[in-house]
């Protein structure tokens, strides 16, 4: 086969390929098969009409077509090999020259992967991460304890912020009662600003039993148009007051709120522990983070491709819709949920793909200026890893991914241990 590649700029290029004269007799054949057996033609039974008779009443040029699409992904994947090209995305395909009895040129606009020339990405230096867990951070945390096992208890005294009241009201434009503003046996936490401005500050000292008249006026910018900025009343009685009731800071309580301690000094210490592990962990997700962008900074990428970018968005938008699928939310369906669009989402991913786009073409960068190799055992191990994380069978696993796949993910997380397992915090 004769290739040959012809560059027009930094990263694309076009690729001139023959298909030789046997296998394009091949795929006509192939063709007219294929359309043989449809074909009517007076004299001859369906199915039945010779070659010659077909080419002297439709033209043999009628099957080019099908026959370029047989011969074509062959061909141009034996064009990519012999010039060994890496294309990083779909090529545009055109036709040079289709002649009788001569080899087939065809060819292919492609971006090709652009040149990666490498910076520091060892030893490198970020700065130093905040891992100490106080005893202000520890208290926190008992606090958020404490608030969860609060309980609301009946009060007789009067009703003060952040007392919760149980009320009845009405809402009334004049003599009117308006629609949607009533509620019966309605749970309200005074100063939680859950209701319009003004309606909770009025029931602060109000008692079970009492009967209120609460005027006040909507919001200009309410949400419903015949209630923006009109003064009215409600009509409130109050049931019930309720107070919260907070646990006391002792054993009882750290019991209550984990039953694996037996005292509040237990549970201090358990906390601080599991507040240590999660900073070491955010820590860690940081320092990475901060490394791999600086291996990134420090190389030089020639000219990256947008289509490579674009291709990233796209990737990571259908990976996103996909787990939404998995839960019952549909594409559209989250649109209207969110009040986005299709644009909205191509943009948020926008955000990060060049970064992405890049990191991935250092990570391969490093791959081969480190030669990093893979053996059989990493191979059958992260397929075991991949069956036991999503509850497959290791068969299942094998007949969704390849060997080349996985030796190529093994190699980038290599090439990114190289980076952060040799990362220096100052």
């Amino acid at each position: 086969m004769t290739a040959n590649f012809e560059k027009t700029s930094a990263n694309e290029g076009k690729l001139t390929f023959e298909v030789p004269t046997d296998e394009v007799k091949k795929a006509l054949d192939k063709a007219f098969k294929k359309v043989q057996k449809n074909l009517t033609v007076p004299g001859f039974r369906k199915g039945k009409v010779p070659r010659q008779i077909f080419n002297n009443v439709y033209g043999e040029e009628s099957l080019y077509e099908d026959a370029i699409n047989m011969v074509l992904p062959d061909a141009y994947s034996k064009a990519i090999k012999e010039t060994a090209l890496e294309v990083v995305t779909e090529p545009k395909f055109d036709i040079e020259t289709v002649e009788k009895n001569s080899p087939w040129v065809l060819t292919a606009q492609v971006v090709l992967k652009p040149e990666v020339k490498l910076g520091e990405y060892k030893g490198l230096q970020v700065e130093k991460q905040d891992r100490e867990v106080t005893d202000e951070d520890v208290q926190a945390e008992i606090e958020k304890k404490r608030q969860a096992l609060t309980e609301l208890v009946v009060k007789e005294e009067a009703a003060e912020l952040g007392d919760t009241v149980v009320i009845d009201y009405k809402g009334f434009d004049g003599d009117v009662q308006f629609e949607g503003g009533t509620a019966e046996n309605h749970s309200l936490e005074l100063g939680s600003n859950s209701f319009i401005p003004g309606f909770e500050e009025q029931l602060v000292g109000t008692s079970a039993g009492d009967e209120v008249d609460v005027n006040l006026s909507f919001p200009e910018d309410y949400h419903a148009e015949d209630l923006k900025g009109k003064a009215v009343t409600f009509k409130v009685t109050v049931h019930e007051v309720k107070t919260k009731e907070v646990p006391e800071l002792d054993d009882e309580f750290a019991k209550d709120a984990d039953e694996e301690v037996e005292s509040l000094a237990e549970l201090e210490n358990k906390i601080k522990v599991q507040l240590s592990e999660q900073k070491d962990k955010a820590a860690k997700d940081v320092i990475d983070d901060l490394a791999l962008r600086q291996a990134v900074e420090n190389a030089e990428i020639v000219e990256l491709p947008h289509e490579m970018v674009h291709d990233e968005i796209h990737r990571q938008m259908d990976h996103f819709l996909n787990n939404l699928r998995r839960q019952g939310i549909d594409e559209k369906m989250y649109y209207e949920i969110t009040g986005t669009t299709e644009a909205d989402l191509h943009d948020q991913f926008g955000e990060e793909a060049e970064l992405r786009t890049k990191t991935n073409l250092v990570l391969e960068a490093i791959v081969a200026a480190e030669d990093i190799q893979v053996d059989d055992y990493e191979i059958e191990k992260e397929i075991t890893d991949l069956a036991d994380q999503y509850g497959m069978d290791v068969e299942q696993v094998r007949g969704i991914v390849t060997t080349d796949m996985l030796a190529s993910d093994i190699k980038m997380k290599k090439a990114m241990s190289l980076i952060i397992d040799s990362v220096e915090e100052v």
